[in-house]
């Protein structure tokens, strides 16, 4: 429906085609270039310099086409007719007319001249006459949504706004697809409000089910990248979802609006190199996160900096060598010292044992019987301590009181046999060697953090084939000169203008233009730096990490620029902190923002109420859901089945079937306790299942973890009565439409009204 003239329609489907011609030139101009720039380096040839611009150039033409393909849809969806005349179209991104003409054709949304769009009302304007909402099918207009904000204008009688509204209830509507699209048309005023905060400081953006959360802070890092671009280009930005399943679910997003540069990861992704395949006991998880754990691994640590008992007698060419308590803890005391992470103070400690078996030698050996000075000289003295140093087990005697450790083979032999943990924890934790946990990857940090890496070798080897380079490059150098052209040897120096390499450049110039640099992008080159400083982060479900996690993504980001997505009443994870001030207490004091969004857009009232009882009647009467926007006059339904083997599976079967008939598109969720799924696979051999199922198939199963952030159309709930409160509160709340409830035990108190709902017909 549309409350604009016929004309006015026929005005912007021009303006629209226009606009997607201009778009159709740009993509040509941007792909013509990067097919040139990728021809130009075919042959593999050319100078370092011509490389880099080559390199440079691709980067640059194909994130131009990334951000225009991914513009085509919705490519406009808004007008802004300010009274001072000025008229302008928003969209996804910026296009201007022509390279001549710089005038905007269309506006970023994310541009400050836009904001009136999602800003304005009828008491606060903000300079506007008229918001118009274009709402588009690929490149064809279908309506237009004009507001009339001027209180004074004789056309505002019958556009208070109402027609508006129907834009964002039409986008609640819609059929779900499986993967979360942008609400770039549809931004709510509070919603703004957060997405455009700036990006110095922790927000911490709280909500219940459907306020829309997640897509906030995605559409938050899209802005921020907008608005920073140079500096979190460099840096890169992180999103922190909690499961594959979420990641697949948002990863279109960013993308829709222009922006590919981002590093989307689950926790158990944030360690370079290690994918976290295995799962923890709750009691594990909880034991691992636990704060407590840092000082564990820390005690670990040092219980690894032994000392002889009572002395280690090591052979040498000039008699036996004896590295006794006293020499041991002198040098460990001395590397302790220098509060260096373990593998840094290595080399302190080792020199220390050296130096001391060195003295012990050289009194040994140069001792004067008469009772006089040591006969030895320092050359002497010297000789015999590279002697010492380089002895195979004087190094095997050091690395048994000091030995050189990785983060994978501390924690490993840590959760082997752990220590400095209450009995019960070590227990619980206790583990042989098997595939890593996400609840292991803030320990492996954290090791790492303790045990630094030491890159000396490294660097020395780095620095022996830079100067291998340099001696190479002042070779080519001489045979250049000792092969210039005798031709102007008749003329005086000052009249020759003849340049050669070895007039312009000079070895080491000329070795640095043979070095490959880096061209992967922040995102690229962040995801395999354990200590690389991002930009910004952005945490969903930031309820569920538990203390060792935070302790991985401050390290992460160390000027704290953080946006913090949650909600304490959905924590399921034994170790989640829950309390926002517990989380971030000990990392920014009482220096964070807390904003709370209140308005339901995804579950209608009828569900949500049927959920919010559950909430109050485990035990807290006083809870209050956020309010829904909506109502589909659809109410929940339950269903009793008898408590057989198959039963269960086969009546959900049967609801599945009939919400698929009932739905011309859209997509199903069967949410069940694990233990249910073999046997509900089995009945639903086209649901889609598994760690990271496929959300775009018509029928998904998932337990109520993996549905977090989710949504579908219809919700098909399985055996609730096994569920927590919060697994039970969030599975309730994924449904846009329909919910429907199958059981064979007794349900929650919450539920117990659903029994005499009526059922979908079979």
């Amino acid at each position: 429906m549309s409350n604009a003239s016929a004309q006015e329609l026929r005005n912007e489907q021009e303006f629209i085609d226009n606009l997607h011609t201009r778009l159709a030139e740009l993509r040509d101009e941007a792909e013509a270039g990067m097919n040139a720039a990728l021809a130009s380096g075919a042959s593999g040839g050319g100078t370092f310099q011509a490389r880099l611009e080559r390199d440079v150039l691709v980067a640059e033409r194909s994130g131009l086409l990334a951000a225009f393909n991914a513009g085509e849809n919705g490519l406009c969806f808004g007008r802004l007719a300010f009274r001072d005349g000025r008229d302008h179209h928003i969209g996804r991104i910026g296009i201007r007319r022509d390279d001549a003409d710089r005038t905007p054709l269309v506006i970023d949304w994310r541009a400050e001249v836009a904001r009136p769009f999602y800003l304005a009302t009828g008491h606060t304007p903000m300079g506007l006459r008229r918001r118009r909402h274009i709402s588009t099918e690929g490149r064809r207009v279908t309506a237009l949504h004009d507001e009339i904000l001027d209180l004074a204008d004789p056309e505002r009688t019958g556009l208070e706004g109402s027609d508006a509204d129907a834009v964002l209830l039409a986008a609640l509507d819609a059929a779900r697809t499986g993967r979360m699209h942008d609400i770039v048309q549809t931004i709510q005023a509070e919603q703004d409000r957060i997405i455009r905060a700036p990006h110095r400081g922790v927000m911490v953006v709280e909500g219940g089910p459907g306020t829309g959360k997640t897509v906030v802070a995605l559409h938050r890092a899209a802005y921020l990248l907008y608005a920073h671009r140079e500096q979190l280009a460099r840096r890169a930005v992180l999103i922190v979802g909690p499961n594959p399943a979420f990641l697949g679910y948002i990863g279109e997003v960013l993308p829709s609006l222009g922006e590919t540069g981002v590093l989307l990861a689950t926790p158990g992704e944030l360690f370079p190199g290690v994918t976290a395949t295995g799962t923890d006991t709750p009691r594990a998880a909880a034991v691992k996160g636990a704060a407590a754990m840092a000082d564990a691994l820390a005690a670990y640590v040092r219980d690894r900096q032994t000392l002889p008992d009572p002395e280690l007698v090591i052979p040498h060419d000039d008699g036996d060598l004896v590295l006794d308590e006293a020499i041991a803890r002198a040098a460990r005391d001395r590397a302790r010292a220098t509060k260096l992470p373990h593998n840094l103070a290595r080399p302190t400690f080792a020199f220390a044992v050296i130096d001391a078996l060195t003295t012990q030698l050289v009194e040994r050996i140069g001792a004067d019987p008469y009772g006089g000075p040591n006969l030895l000289g320092p050359d002497d003295a010297a000789q015999l301590g590279k002697a010492v140093a380089a002895s195979r087990e004087v190094h095997a005697a050091i690395d048994a009181l000091w030995p050189a450790l990785t983060p994978h083979r501390l924690v490993a032999d840590f959760l082997a046999d752990p220590c400095h943990v209450p009995p019960a924890d070590a227990d619980a934790i206790r583990r042989e060697a098997g595939p890593w946990t996400p609840a292991d990857v803030p320990l492996l940090d954290e090791a790492a953090e303790l045990l630094g890496e030491d890159d000396s070798a490294a660097r020395a080897a780095a620095e022996a084939a830079r100067q291998e380079r340099i001696a190479y490059a002042q070779g080519v150098l001489d045979m250049s000169y000792g092969s210039r052209t005798q031709e102007f040897e008749d003329l005086e120096d000052e009249d020759s203008e003849v340049l050669a390499a070895h007039d312009v450049v000079d070895a080491e110039r000329l070795a640095e233009r043979q070095e490959e640099a880096d061209h992967r992008s922040a995102a690229e080159r962040a995801a395999a730096d354990r200590t690389w400083a991002f930009g910004h982060i952005i945490v969903d479900e930031a309820q569920e990490l538990s203390p060792m996690a935070w302790r991985l993504l401050m390290r992460r980001c160390p000027t704290r620029s953080m946006t913090l997505v949650g909600d304490p009443a959905q924590t399921a994870e034994p170790g989640g902190c829950g309390s926002w001030r517990a989380a971030l207490a000990p990392y920014v004091g009482d220096r964070w923002e807390h904003v709370r969004l209140g308005v339901n857009y995804r579950t209608p009232a009828e569900i949500m109420e049927v959920a919010a009882e559950v909430v109050r009647a485990s035990g807290a009467p006083e809870f209050r859901p956020p309010r829904s926007v909506r109502s589909t006059g659809v109410r929940p339904w339950a269903r009793r089945t008898d408590d057989v083997p198959g039963a269960i599976a086969a009546a959900v079967a049967e609801a599945v079937s009939a919400a698929v008939a009932e739905q011309e598109d859209g997509r199903t969720a069967v949410i069940a306790p694990r233990s249910l799924h073999p046997a509900l696979l089995a009945a639903l051999p086209d649901a889609s299942a598994g760690s990271t199922p496929d959300l775009t198939r018509p029928v998904v199963l998932l337990d109520p973890r993996q549905a977090k952030g989710l949504e579908f159309d219809t919700v098909v709930l399985a055996e609730p009565g096994g569920l927590g409160t919060s697994d039970l509160y969030v599975a309730l709340t994924r449904a846009t439409q329909r919910l429907g409830v199958v059981h064979s035990g007794a349900l929650p108190a919450g539920l117990a009204p659903l029994t005499g709902a009526s059922e979908p017909a079979r």
